[in-house]
C-alpha cells in the first residue's frame, strides 16, 4: 500500500515556509504523493495555486489534487489548469473530484447548489472532452495545453454512498474517501462498495482505493493539537457534531497510526494518504519514521 501525504494548508499557521519544508520532505520521504484540498470560506490556501507550488518543488511524488469540487468551477477553465499542472509536474498529476458538502462554499463562488450530482458528471464528460482535443463551443479554438497523460491525468471520485458509487462507475478511475475514525471495518467496507460498483458497472479494471485520515505525531500534544484541528474544520456542520469528532479523533500516537495503516492496507485500500493537522515539520519527520519502518 501506498501512503501519501497532504500539505497541512487546512491547519493554522500554514505560510510559504511552509510550503517549502513540507514539499521537501515529502519528496524525500517515504511517501508516494503530496496533495492538498479545496475549501472556500475558511482559511486555507487556494488548492490549484499551491498544487503547482507542489508540483515545481517536487521531482517525485504524484501531485494528487484531492480534491477539486467540480461543480463551483467552470469546466474548461478547471481543464486548462490541470491540463497546465499536468505539464508543470512532468505527467504526475492525478484528479480528484467531488461535489464537496458545504454550500457556503457554492454560494461564495457564486454557484447554484442544485443539480450538483448531475453537474459532476456533465463537468468530468467535458474535462475529458477537452483534454482529448475538443473545443468549449462550436467555433471556439481548443483549450490548450494537452496534458503529457494520455487522455488527461487520473480522475478519482469522491463517492462514498451507493447511489454516489454507481455514478462514479462511469467515468471514475477510482475513489478517494476519507474515514474521519480511521476504522478498520469501515475502511473494509468502503473498498468492497467500490469494487462491487465498479462490477456492476461492468467495468474491466477494479477501481483504485484511496483513503485517509487526520493524524498529529511529533508535538508537545499531539491528542491536543488534533483535537483542535479537526474541532476547526468541522465546526461548519455544527457545533456538536464537531465536538463529537474532535474528542474521538484516534490517531495521535504512533501505536494507532501503525494499526490505521495496517487495517487500511488489509482492507485493500491502494494508498492512504495522512492528513496532518498541524505545520509542525516535527509532524512529518514523524511520519516518515512510521511509514519508513513499514517498508524496511
Amino acid at each position: 500500500m501506498e501512503i501519501g501525504v497532504a500539505l497541512p494548508t487546512m491547519a493554522a499557521d500554514y505560510t510559504r515556509a511552509t510550503t517549502l519544508t513540507w514539499a521537501a520532505g515529502i519528496d524525500a520521504g517515504p511517501f508516494s504523493s503530496i496533495s492538498c484540498g479545496e475549501r472556500i470560506t475558511f482559511r486555507n490556501q487556494e488548492l490549484l495555486v499551491t498544487n503547482a507550488a507542489a508540483a515545481a518543488l517536487t521531482e517525485r511524488v504524484r501531485v494528487f489534487v484531492n480534491l477539486v469540487v467540480l461543480p463551483i468551477h467552470a469546466v474548461p477553465v478547471m481543464a486548462k489548469q490541470i491540463a497546465t499542472l499536468d505539464v508543470l509536474s512532468d505527467g504526475r498529476v492525478t484528479l480528484g473530484v467531488g461535489i464537496g458538502g458545504r454550500e457556503h462554499d457554492y454560494l461564495a463562488a457564486g454557484s447554484p447548489f442544485d443539480r450538483r450530482h448531475a453537474r459532476l458528471d456533465e463537468g468530468v464528460a467535458e474535462l475529458r472532452r477537452i483534454w482529448a482535443g475538443g473545443t468549449p463551443f462550436d467555433g471556439a479554438d481548443p483549450v490548450g495545453p494537452h496534458p503529457l497523460q494520455h487522455g488527461g491525468p487520473p480522475i478519482l471520485a469522491g463517492a462514498m454512498g451507493p447511489k454516489a458509487l454507481a455514478r462514479a462507475a462511469r467515468w471514475a478511475d477510482g475513489v478517494s474517501g476519507f474515514a474521519l475514525d480511521a476504522d478498520g471495518a469501515g475502511m473494509a467496507a468502503a473498498a468492497a462498495a467500490a469494487e462491487l460498483a465498479w462490477a456492476e458497472a461492468g467495468r474491466d479494471t477494479p477501481p483504485r482505493k484511496v483513503t485517509g485520515c487526520f493524524a498529529v505525531l511529533g508535538t508537545a500534544d499531539d491528542r491536543g493539537v488534533l483535537q483542535a484541528f479537526t474541532y476547526d474544520y468541522l465546526a461548519i456542520f455544527g457545533e456538536r457534531f464537531a465536538e463529537a469528532m474532535a474528542k474521538d479523533a484516534p490517531v495521535w500516537n504512533v501505536d494507532r497510526l501503525r494499526q490505521a495503516l495496517d487495517e487500511a492496507e488489509a482492507a485493500g485500500v491502494d494508498e492512504f494518504i495522512l492528513v496532518p493537522g498541524t505545520t509542525d515539520p516535527a509532524c512529518l519527520d514523524a511520519f516518515a519514521e512510521v511509514v519508513g519502518a513499514r517498508g524496511a
